[in-house]
């Protein structure tokens, strides 16, 4: 008789057996319906949790143990291919290697139970790298091969899976051995696979992805072939909507890619961007696939800018390297490759732009690459390889010998590590090569030029006829060639360098980027054989390869910019009454502007500026030898102040366009917007930057590139509109005059070292006036600039406010001053007005202003525009000052100053009544601002003013030190027509878009002011230290506060050249504003505007000079400072 407890325990256990069936049924149910579909993954993971409950509820001596283990497992793993999770890789390992541990020796079922554990040890090595786990899984795979009939319908699954683990070991080692097994598993698997069969779509696949990794290693294209027409089969054969469909695409991209760099295929480029692209898009977001994707879209983009040199795919291919990195989780086996790629591609956008922050993250990039790969893997020499070639470009930039101590030792250990017949030796040899050579132009040692030349004669030998690495290695070759012959003055070394260089000419294709450094290259060497053989054939040739250099459309502007320069130079030399002179400066003009353009931030605009400062002085300077002042009037214009005249054009008027096409208007308004943004982005370091703050800084990049490519094609459409057909294009010179000011004249004078020449523009003048100022020259100009900073050093003209010790002789009102040479800023002036400004006054036959208010009002106006050293000057004071008598400009004219005729033009015609609703001053004082010293006297500046104001009805506003901020400050600038700032200002000569006013909370720089359209703007008094002078380096940008508020918006702009005293400020803006209340039109009412300012001005600072009693140099310093800019 059964006793009642054991009744009880049977039915628990029959219920229980009952459960972990089910459980077992519906889990299998489920993954299949996942992978049938690849889209639910709650289905999968239900069916983990029942087919873990059933292994759970199940007796390990039960029969089904071993099948539930295997479903697990099997489960698991399909989750993982969609996650990568080590968590779910190592659960699906333990389940498999437990149902093989429970399988005995001689089951049917062994070889399957082993094929799961090799399979579930090749996904966990793929996530980690452990090459001991793939070599475990490799050897469980083998011997389930060896346990498994011929004839077995498995047979074909287990050597595909077995040829999938050996590519992986091939991809870790670089052993041609085991890719060769693969890729005979592979060819055996598909030899056993029926047509028809769902799983022929992925062997064709795999077997093209191996014979791909083949030509890698041998750059046997005949294998590529094959490869590739089985990757294309394989995509035929799978259908619309497969979950392999991305992966297919993804390894045919590859492939194409493979052979685009080998032949140069644009057809193959094309192709292999397209299914890359395709892929991406059929890709989930969440895929674990989808880094890998990026980062193989991100390569072929970056070869396509190899190829063309387009930006915008450069930055396509960062914004999409840079995404996969932020996807791929720290330890993942990809990371050093992703990290190495993007390096590469940093490394090239440095070599486009320049920006030193790209290189620098390029080389950090390449050594954390490094740094994770281990040794022996067959990437090794590659990321060497790409490490000296960045620690060399950043040897070039700053002259640092450690650097290319690092990459020479870095790409003799990639050589070493490169075996014979790798189809990557002529590039690393070509690498080692530039680097000696580096060494040896900053070494002179012979053995380094030696060896560079060794290094590219052998890299040479090896690259194959049709090679489109060809071009590259003769260029190589003749620029070491050329080295030699400028250390040896060897004829025959020149003429092999010439013949190199012909060579690569002829072989680099029609379109490709470095068409015009080949064809500049080529024109330096002819041209110094000609200078050493007196050959006029090859003086002749110089000058076509030049010119063709420089007049083609593609390839770095910087390049063609040179090529242009040499153009012009050597034409002026040879032939300097010829068109070709015009044609060349011309040509080198136009370059200049596409040096910097919006798709650039502003920092970078003004930094690569510095290599083109003075061109279009040497510009004019040649059209006035031709007698053309017409062509040096439009040099003069489109070669100075570029970044100005684009921040002008996004914000150009649209009443016109509007009128015409409303939707192109809006069009043009919304990306200037985008554009002004975008261009005002500050360039930081990336050393401290997260992964996902990289990653959106490479998308605004992109973007921005994006948005000045739709700029192009609008301006291309506007263009096309009848009666908009010049739109934004530089002004011709004819097209200046009628917008001239009525009352005066505009001077430009241009400063060169061949010649100094004045150009006169006036109302009512049809043409412009040539004075040739031939008592003045660059020397002088430098010379004059040179004693002026030493006497402003000397009486501590540093700032507002500073003092130093009393000299001994002289009383408060000459605190902080050095007794010099009384003649020395005499001397300047003298210099000035003798050499410079009387011959013009002379042709101006302008008449002495005489000594009252009412002539005053009718005074003439001079608008000045200096150009280079000039620039720094105080023309508006040349003048001879002694206790006998004087003679200075004052007394002729009253002196405004100009960036560029455009600026002043724009404002003559763009003049409008000021509304009521803004019409009024602001005004703040800042006495003690951090950073300088304190000033007093602003306070008492700005009181006096505000009283001023408020006594005459004005609508006035006052803010003293702490109570604004700079931004309250923009603020406050926006609702007034007219602002008075007295405080602090610093210039930056190395970053001047960083200049900046001073306040007590913070500081309000150049950079933050441009950001702002200030519509409404009319007049700026910037009662600061040199808030007119420009940079050094930039002297034609006019990167200065003054031109910053012009180009704010602010109609006319009160400056000074450099530090104004403290005790003197508060005096000239009380008279300067009560001679514009004077001057107000009475049917203003209380409205108020800076028309009479440059007029206000010349009066306040003349009666500065009645007070100090004397024409002294410390009392010239005291006023001359104050300068008048705009209309």
């Amino acid at each position: 008789m059964t006793s009642l407890r054991g009744s009880t325990t049977l039915l628990a256990e029959a219920e229980a057996e009952d459960s972990h069936e089910q459980l077992f049924d519906d889990g299998v149910a489920l993954m299949k319906q996942y992978k049938a579909t690849r889209a639910d993954l709650d289905d999968l993971a239900t069916a983990i949790s029942k087919l873990r409950r059933a292994v759970e509820l199940t007796p390990n001596d039960h029969p089904g143990m071993v099948r539930r283990l295997s479903s697990l497992g099997h489960s698991l793993s399909l989750r993982s291919r969609a996650t990568e999770d080590l968590q779910d890789i190592a659960e699906a390992s333990s389940a498999h290697q437990r149902a093989l541990e429970l399988t005995p020796e001689g089951h049917p079922d062994k070889a399957l139970r082993l094929a799961w554990v090799g399979y579930s040890l090749w996904l966990r090595s793929e996530r980690t790298g452990d090459l001991q786990v793939l070599a475990e899984g490799i050897s469980a795979q083998q011997r389930a091969l060896e346990l498994t009939p011929d004839g077995h319908p498995d047979m074909a699954e287990r050597l595909s899976n077995l040829a999938v683990s050996f590519h992986s070991r091939f991809g870790r080692t670089g052993d041609l051995q085991v890719l060769a097994e693969a890729i005979s598993a592979q060819q055996r698997a598909l030899e056993l696979t029926p047509e028809g069969h769902p799983d022929m779509a992925l062997r064709l696949g795999n077997l093209g992805l191996s014979l791909s990794s083949r030509f890698q290693r041998t750059g046997d294209l005949q294998v590529l072939a094959e490869g590739i027409s089985a990757q294309q089969r394989a995509l035929e054969l799978t259908p619309e909507g497969h979950p392999d469909m991305a992966q297919q695409l993804a390894n045919l991209g590859m492939s194409l890619m493979s052979r685009f760099n080998r032949t140069g295929d644009l057809q193959d480029l094309a192709e292999g961007i397209s299914a890359q692209q395709r892929a991406l898009q059929l890709t989930p977001e969440s895929h674990p696939e989808m880094p890998f994707r990026l980062a193989n879209l991100g390569s072929a983009l970056w070869f396509r800018f190899q190829r063309t040199g387009d930006l915008q795919d450069l930055a396509e291919a960062i914004s999409a390297q840079q995404r996969a990195l932020a996807l791929t989780p720290e330890g993942h086996p990809d990371m050093a490759l992703r990290l190495a790629n993007l390096g590469a591609s940093l490394g090239s956008r440095y070599g486009r732009t320049g920006d030193l922050h790209d290189l620098v993250e390029a080389i950090s990039t390449e050594h954390r690459a490094l740094e994770l790969t281990p040794e022996g893997h067959p990437d090794m020499a590659l990321r060497l390889a790409n490490l000296g070639s960045s620690l060399r470009s950043r040897f070039d930039r700053t002259g640092d010998l450690q650097d290319l101590a690092e990459a020479i030792a870095a790409q003799q250990r990639a050589l070493e590590l490169t075996p014979e017949g790798h189809p990557d030796m002529t590039s690393r040899l070509g690498g080692l090569g530039n680097s000696l050579l580096s060494r040896f132009n900053r070494t002179g040692d012979l053995q380094d030029l030696g060896e560079a030349s060794s290094a590219y004669q052998r890299a040479l030998e090896l690259t194959p006829e049709g090679h489109p690495g060809m071009a590259l290695r003769l260029a190589n070759l003749g620029t070491s060639l050329w080295s030699r012959f400028k250390r040896t003055g060897d004829l025959q070394d020149l003429a092999m360098a010439i013949s190199a260089q012909r060579r690569a000419l002829k072989v680099t294709p029609e379109g490709h980027p470095h068409i015009p450094t080949c064809l500049h290259r080529l024109g330096i060497s002819l041209h110094r054989r000609f200078l050493r053989t007196g050959d006029v054939d090859d003086a002749m040739e110089a000058l076509s390869k030049y010119r063709t250099s420089a007049t083609t459309t593609f390839g770095p502007p910087r390049e063609r910019l040179q090529a242009a320069k040499d153009w012009a130079r050597l034409s002026e030399e040879y032939n300097p009454g010829s068109l070709a002179v015009l044609n060349a400066f011309d040509t080198a003009i136009r370059l200049t502007t596409l040096m910097t353009t919006l798709d650039q931030v502003l920092e970078t605009r003004y930094s690569r500026l510095v290599d083109t400062s003075g061109l279009s002085l040497q510009a004019a300077s040649a059209a006035f030898a031709l007698e053309r002042v017409d062509k040096a009037l439009e040099w003069l214009e489109q070669g100075r102040c570029l970044v100005w005249r684009q921040l002008t054009s996004l914000r150009t008027p649209l009443n016109d366009l509007r009128r015409h096409d409303g939707h192109l208007a809006d069009r043009f308004l919304e990306l200037s917007r985008k554009l002004e943004g975008a261009g005002s982005v500050r360039i930081a370091a990336r050393s401290g930057m997260s992964t996902s703050e990289k990653t959106s800084l490479e998308d605004q990049a992109r973007d921005h590139l994006r948005s000045a490519s739709e700029w192009d094609d609008l301006l291309a459409e506007i263009r096309a509109t009848p009666g908009f057909e010049r739109f934004l294009e530089p002004s011709p010179w004819y097209s200046i005059l009628p917008y001239l000011p009525k009352a005066g004249h505009v001077i430009i004078i241009n400063v060169d070292a061949r010649r100094c020449d004045a150009i006169m523009l006036s109302a009512g003048r049809s043409t412009p006036h040539h004075i040739p100022l031939t008592s003045f020259s660059l020397a002088k100009c430098n010379q004059y600039r040179k004693d002026l900073t030493t006497q402003l050093q000397a009486h501590d003209y540093r700032e507002r406010g500073r003092t130093v010790e009393m000299a001994p002789e002289r009383g408060d009102e000459y605190r902080g001053f050095k007794r010099l040479n009384q003649a020395t800023v005499q001397g300047i002036l003298r210099g000035l007005w003798q050499d410079l400004v009387k011959p013009i006054l002379q042709t101006l036959e302008i008449q002495k202003i005489p000594s009252s208010p009412r002539a005053l009002a009718a005074a003439p106006r001079i608008w000045w525009c200096p150009t280079g050293p000039l620039s720094f000057l105080p023309i508006h004071a040349a003048g001879i000052y002694t206790s006998e008598s004087t003679e200075c400009v004052l007394d002729y004219a009253v002196s405004s100053y100009t960036p560029t005729i455009a600026a002043l033009i724009d404002r003559v015609s763009n003049t409008r009544p000021i509304k009521l609703g803004v019409s009024g001053l602001f005004m703040t004082c800042q006495p003690r601002a951090a950073g300088g010293s304190h000033i007093p006297g602003t306070t008492e500046e700005v009181q006096s003013i505000y009283d001023l104001a408020t006594e005459n009805g004005l609508r006035a506003e006052l803010f003293d030190g702490s109570d604004i901020t700079p931004a309250t400050c923009l603020d406050s600038m926006e609702k007034f027509s007219s602002i008075h700032l007295a405080c602090h200002a610093s210039q930056d000569a190395t970053n001047p878009l960083e200049s900046r006013f001073l306040f007590h909370n913070g500081s309000l720089d150049l950079f933050t002011i441009l950001q702002r359209n200030l519509k409404d703007a009319d007049l700026a008094f910037l009662s600061a230290c040199q808030t007119g002078t420009g940079s050094e380096k930039l002297p034609d940008e006019a990167v200065h506060l003054a031109a910053g508020m012009l180009a704010a918006g602010y109609r006319r702009v009160v400056a000074t050249m450099w530090a104004i005293r403290d005790e003197h400020a508060p005096a000239v803006a009380t008279d300067f504003y009560q001679y514009l209340l004077d001057h107000r039109d009475p049917a203003d009412g209380s409205g108020f505007d800076g028309t009479h300012s440059a007029r206000a001005l010349h009066h306040a600072t003349q009666q500065l000079r009645i007070r100090l009693g004397n024409d002294s140099d410390e009392s010239l310093l005291a006023w001359i400072p104050y300068v008048h800019f705009g209309h």
